[in-house]
């Protein structure tokens, strides 16, 4: 990949934390994981994790890019068109921390929940990203 290929800017990436705790949800629910990323409502704005065709994304969705975790296959990242608009510029680390996870996210019941780290791309990032086709 040429470094001024617009794919080589990664907008979403995994924890060893998170990818750790995501190989135990995998291995228990037995079944391909995917997220994607709230708009707000009763969850708060959470990456929610979900196995894979129980939450189905549409034209309305934007894939954010897939995580590799050491499963088999990888968990792809979506995020609403409407909130892509707010995040565009950002990118994303899913991260986990202690506590209750969002209702509909299957992290819950561990005692641990999935959240956002983010940080604004650098000039070159952007420069890139502007480069790159409409989604």
């Amino acid at each position: 990949m040429s470094p001024l290929d617009p794919s080589s800017v990664e907008r979403v990436a995994l924890t060893p934390k998170a990818a750790e705790l995501l190989r135990g949800l995998r291995a228990s629910h037995d079944k391909p994981l995917m997220f994607h990323q709230s708009g707000g409502c009763c969850d708060g704005s959470a990456p929610m994790c979900f196995t894979e065709g129980t939450f189905l994304t549409g034209h309305q969705d934007v894939h954010l890019g897939d995580l590799e975790y050491g499963a088999p296959e990888v968990a792809p990242v979506w995020i609403s068109r409407e909130q892509f608009a707010y995040w565009s510029h950002t990118h994303i680390t899913i991260d986990v921390v202690p506590g209750r996870g969002a209702g509909f996210s299957i992290e819950g019941p561990t005692g641990n929940r999935f959240i956002i780290r983010s940080r604004i791309f650098t000039e070159e990032e952007a420069r890139l990203l502007a480069a790159e086709p409409a989604r």
